[in-house]
């Protein structure tokens, strides 16, 4: 049977990258494996980072977006049935950020799916940069996709790590837990919390076997009832001098949303220039390699409002905003 993994986690938490990853050790390692995108916008943004696994032994897939929800789970099992008659070592399921774990596991006892598949992992991400208190409905996502997963893999960890962040982190998660009634706690067995550039065969072989568990807890929310969203908005050369002022105007502003994340990159004349605000603090590094992008994340997010902060400041005349 074709072993199937699911990578979740919030929005901006980091699945693409830690994607990236994990696929690239399963290719190295001889697999032959095939990713779906299952996500429920009409755009991807993902999947054009995800493109440079494309190989004979890695098959990128996306769901189609922009249909309603039971169209949406249609097509979901389309794409897995037909992944499911090429015979795949593994396929890796990365679904939005807003996703019913329900649906992943509906779909896979379904007929033929049940006679194909496998539940191999399922890794939650979690922010390692995550604000102490999130939107109710961002809590709720939390909490729903740690229940059953595996393993909590904590993205944007650096050096030597700081046990005690890690204890924050994992009081937060089983905090989110305990808003939905979800009688599992998770401990410090259950995370997987290192700098990325650190990991090693075996523990990607931990990844790899990291199983899934049965937790049951309250649904508070359906996907189609979710106001938080992230938005892109593509290449942007905003003078250095006007990305702090410029946030905390957005930040500020409740025409905009409520905005809790802004990050991204903008060029510099030599190197780009590293931006990560949230509503505590602005964050501004000079980076040797980046893109050209401004990435916002909250709730009710009106894109035209942050256009117009955007295209005044902005030299890039193929500016686009999705």
């Amino acid at each position: 049977m074709t072993k199937i993994d699911l990578i979740t986690g919030i929005l901006g938490s980091g699945k693409t990258t830690f994607l990236l990853k994990y696929a690239r050790d399963l290719i190295d390692s001889g697999q032959n494996i095939a990713i779906l995108e299952n996500d429920f916008g009409a755009v991807n943004i993902d999947m054009m980072i995800l493109q440079e696994l494309k190989c004979d032994r890695c098959r990128l897939e996306m769901v189609a977006g922009g249909c309603d929800a039971d169209c949406h789970r249609r097509r979901f099992k389309t794409q897995l049935i037909s992944l499911g008659m090429q015979h795949f070592d593994r396929v890796i399921v990365e679904p939005s950020g807003i996703f019913d774990m329900d649906e992943f596991f509906d779909i896979l006892h379904d007929s033929p799916l049940d006679n194909w598949f496998e539940i191999g992992s399922i890794l939650t991400i979690v922010d390692g940069e995550m604000e102490e208190k999130l939107s109710p409905q961002m809590e709720y996502l939390l909490g729903s996709e740690a229940a059953c997963c595996g393993k909590i893999v904590v993205s944007k960890l650096h050096g030597e790590i700081d046990e005690s962040h890690v204890q924050l982190l994992l009081d937060h998660v089983n905090s989110a837990l305990e808003e939905i009634r979800c009688d599992r706690r998770l401990s410090l067995r259950d995370i997987v919390a290192k700098d990325w550039k650190c990991f090693t065969a075996e523990d990607f072989r931990i990844l790899r076997n990291a199983g899934y568990r049965g937790s049951s807890y309250v649904k508070k929310y359906s996907p189609e009832d979710i106001v938080s969203a992230v938005h892109y908005f593509m290449h942007v050369d905003i003078p250095r001098e006007s990305i702090e002022p410029l946030i905390a105007d957005i930040m500020s502003d409740e025409n905009c949303g409520r905005v809790f994340r802004i990050k991204g990159a903008v060029p510099l004349k030599d190197g780009w220039l590293k931006i990560n605000a949230t509503r505590e603090k602005t964050e501004l590094s000079e980076v040797n390699e980046g893109q050209s992008v401004i990435i916002v994340i909250g709730d009710n997010i009106s894109r035209e409002k942050i256009d117009s902060y955007l295209k005044p400041l902005n030299s890039d005349p193929e500016y686009v905003s999705i």
